[in-house]
């Protein structure tokens, strides 16, 4: 881990400083992960979609091998809520990125801040931890289901995940997830190019045009992991 910091740290290009603050890259944060830069800026527009970061999201250029691409950077409270969404267990990796970061910038940092900093870090990975726990029946039996099934409608979806169907609805919409048109239930593009949602259309029975929308297995598996705490019961 100590050879991917001194990588970060020698690597061209990076440009810790925006508008006179320490950020962290969504680049950094992938290497230290050990995930793909395009799952990491997902799951960060995810939390911006939802209200969770406290600073907007905005992209910047950086160049790697003679190729221009595109990043995110997060001040210190933000990388580290994204972090404990995507792997918890490199929490540590990211505070020590952070201390590299800020002494090279000429933070102070003093004895107390550190011993806090260390006791809020722990207090926050117990309570992952114990969340993961709580959490892990129910995943589990997501991931068996969703390997086994196809797309399903809202209401199966909510029976499944034995979530009361008016309030996984009522959530989706209330996050931007769905929203309601000509009284149908539609997932907004985003999600829908995020393959969470498939929309089909086709005619009845009676001869009547119908649109629904359909959670697909990925979409099953997010709106647990989303909502579990939330709304699914047990």
């Amino acid at each position: 881990m100590s050879q991917q910091l001194n990588n970060l740290t020698a690597s061209p290009g990076i440009m810790p400083l925006v508008g006179g603050a320490v950020t962290m890259s969504s680049r950094e944060i992938a290497a230290l992960v050990q995930s793909k830069h395009g799952d990491v800026k997902r799951s960060a527009e995810r939390l911006n979609t939802a209200g969770i970061l406290t600073a907007p999201l905005a992209q910047f250029d950086f160049e790697h091998n003679g190729n221009v691409y595109q990043e995110y950077r997060f001040n210190k409270r933000d990388s580290l809520v994204l972090v404990a969404r995507l792997s918890p267990e490199f929490t540590a990796a990211v505070v020590d990125r952070w201390q590299v970061l800020e002494s090279t910038a000429g933070i102070p940092q003093t004895l107390p801040e550190a011993l806090r900093l260390a006791a809020d870090v722990a207090e926050q990975n117990a309570h992952l931890s114990q969340k993961v726990q709580q959490d892990a029946p129910k995943v589990a039996f997501v991931n068996h289901y969703v390997e086994a099934s196809g797309a399903k409608s809202l209401r199966e979806t909510a029976k499944i995940m034995n979530m009361p169907e008016k309030s996984m609805i009522d959530a989706l919409v209330r996050d931007k997830v769905l929203f309601r048109q000509s009284g149908n239930l539609l997932p907004h593009a985003l999600r829908q190019r995020d393959g969470l949602f498939s929309v089909k259309t086709g005619m009845s029975d009676f001869g009547h045009a119908y649109t629904q929308t359909r959670v697909t297995p990925r979409g099953v598996q997010w709106i647990a992991e989303r909502y579990a705490s939330e709304l699914m019961g047990g």
